[in-house]
């Protein structure tokens, strides 16, 4: 039997039941266990399937991966924009069936707080007023919060982007990922008239009791920070990451992924993938432009030539690139 929980093979298995114990460095003790949380199907959802199950990693990839989990550790995947990076927390959360990843979008004002909870003091004010008060009404934990919670298995978390936070976000991140858990004041300056609250979680209807305002977790979450390379992160943030690099799929790759996405499109495709092939070697592409012109030029009616229409959607992604500066399409 192969070492390997995440296969990469886009297929639901329940391998996570034989992740072994963490390292004695990573334990963690939280509770009562939750079970591993109900996956409703919408019609995002199944978008998201289907990203997830033909997303096609390199061995790697695959290997790393497994490395984070096994270690407890986050992954810190970097690479040019779109290349899949986000793709793989899908991926790892379909095939392993740890239900909804939990997805945390980074900008520059972003908090660790915005992470962990949200406390609505105003509506709160509001019921005491009228005589109404259920402090836990008046909380969310938010995607990280949710993801620290004593889950029987990990639980997913993407962290997009996080190069583009500010500077103290990736410490103050390390400090959370290495103690495993978080205090929420509001709810610990109230526990001595009332310690267990009812609160709602991220990405679901469902709530949890949460007693004496601590949340710590059991099953370390699979955490999935995307980053552009656009920061350079502190030592000391990087040592405690599992790092992999996310390189542009070549052609028998793209041709998988074609492949996957669109079926025995695939065969009539290789022109252009091709002609993706030689733009790219110009300015940045996303790999999804290539799905978009395939699928566009299959469903097209009227007779359309075919590299024209295709190089306009293969529009650059770099900003010093436009359209002036591009290579025309006769001559590549």
């Amino acid at each position: 039997m192969t070492w390997q929980i995440y296969e990469g093979t886009g297929r639901p298995h329940d391998g996570i039941t034989r992740l072994p114990e963490p390292p004695p460095w990573r334990q963690f003790d939280g509770g009562p266990v939750l079970p591993r949380p109900h996956t409703a199907v919408t019609t995002q959802r199944r978008a998201e399937q289907h990203q997830a199950e033909a997303y096609q990693p390199e061995p790697e990839t695959v290997e790393l991966v497994n490395a984070a989990l096994y270690l407890r550790r986050p992954l810190l995947v970097t690479g040019l924009p779109g290349v899949g990076k986000s793709t793989l927390a899908y991926a790892i959360a379909h095939e392993l069936r740890l239900g909804t990843v939990l997805h945390w979008p980074i900008t520059s004002r972003t908090t660790l707080k915005d992470g962990l909870y949200h406390y609505d003091p105003l509506s709160r004010l509001q019921a005491v007023q009228q005589g109404a008060d259920d402090l836990g009404t008046y909380l969310r934990l938010g995607p990280l919060g949710t993801a620290l919670l004593p889950y029987e298995h990990p639980r997913v978390l993407l962290v997009d982007e996080v190069d583009k936070s500010d500077h103290d976000l990736p410490n103050d991140l390390l400090t959370i990922f290495e103690k495993g858990d978080y205090e929420i004041p509001e709810l610990m300056r109230v526990a001595a008239e009332q310690s267990d609250w009812s609160v709602p979680i991220a990405g679901s209807t469902d709530r949890v009791m949460i007693t004496n305002g601590t949340v710590r977790c059991r099953a370390f979450p699979l955490v999935v920070m995307t980053s552009n390379a656009e920061r350079e992160f502190p030592p000391a943030f990087l040592r405690r990451c599992i790092r992999l690099e996310v390189k542009e799929p070549g052609p028998e790759q793209l041709d998988r992924i074609v492949r996957a996405h669109l079926g025995d499109l695939a065969d009539s495709s290789a022109d252009l993938i091709q002609r993706f092939l030689e733009r790219r070697s110009v300015g940045d592409l996303a790999t999804d432009q290539l799905l978009n012109a395939i699928y566009l030029l299959h469903r097209a009616d009227s007779p359309v030539d075919r590299h024209a229409l295709a190089d306009r959607i293969f529009s650059y992604l770099s900003p010093d690139l436009t359209d002036d500066r591009e290579l025309d399409h006769d001559a590549l």
